[in-house]
């Protein structure tokens, strides 16, 4: 066992911590399944209440897109979600696409992301960051970005014209972004982390693939189709 990994009631999550914010990715050991439009997977959300000592759960109806929400205690149809209330846990369900979670050190402002193809050529990722910007005065340099288990560059096969609509792109020109018909969204996802300034100390990447991983139980849509459950990537303030 790492030392990330944090074993509750039989499942498994990849936990961190920074400063008074706590970050986990749940596993799929135990079948632990968070799919929200299941009623197991609204009971094990209302769980994590009980399981963290929070007062509430906040997430979207995603939609792979770029839109991004300041949490409310609605739910809205986005990929990304951002507060700054204590005792809430703010997250992103995923299942092949990249979770990435977001922490402000210094104004002490959350933020979880859903990028998954579609939003990563969106730019879903700068839009969290921008809109934390906007709202919460935070600042590039004050940032520590953690991207979790998803569908890798060694698996993740796409249409040739898809990584072609990649690299017309200018953001990418300059780096390797697939091999053959594997795209690589992760690099992606950095390039437009570095083009905004942020460093790579600043970048935690835990490099687990959600459809290869022999050391991690993980849920794959690409390996499972329709029996696969959903992942949670989330974060609260204490």
């Amino acid at each position: 066992m790492s030392d990330n990994d944090f074993k509750l009631k039989g499942y498994e999550f990849l936990k961190f911590k920074e400063d008074n914010a706590e970050i986990y990715f749940s596993t799929a050991r135990g079948d632990l399944d968070f799919n929200k439009n299941t009623q197991l997977g609204l009971k094990n959300i209302n769980k994590l209440k009980n399981w963290f000592n929070l007062e509430r759960v906040g997430y979207l109806n995603q939609i792979h897109g770029d839109k991004v929400y300041k949490y409310d205690g609605m739910i809205y149809d986005g990929d990304a979600i951002i507060t700054d209330k204590k005792r809430i846990a703010i997250g992103v369900f995923t299942a092949d696409c990249v979770p990435i979670i977001v922490y402000d050190k210094n104004k002490k402002v959350i933020a979880a992301v859903h990028s998954g193809w579609k939003g990563t050529i969106k730019n879903i990722s700068i839009r969290a960051i921008e809109k934390m910007i906007e709202d919460y005065n935070s600042e590039v340099k004050d940032l520590k970005i953690y991207i979790g288990p998803h569908n890798m560059g060694c698996c993740y096969e796409v249409s040739e014209e898809l990584i072609l609509q990649f690299k017309s792109l200018e953001l990418y020109k300059d780096i390797d972004i697939s091999i053959d018909r594997k795209l690589n969204l992760q690099k992606c996802i950095l390039k437009q982390l570095w083009s905004i300034g942020i460093e790579n100390n600043q970048i935690n990447t835990l490099n687990i693939c959600t459809f290869c991983s022999k050391k991690y139980k993980l849920h794959s849509y690409r390996k499972n189709k329709e029996e696969s459950g959903r992942m949670f990537s989330f974060v609260f303030i204490k």
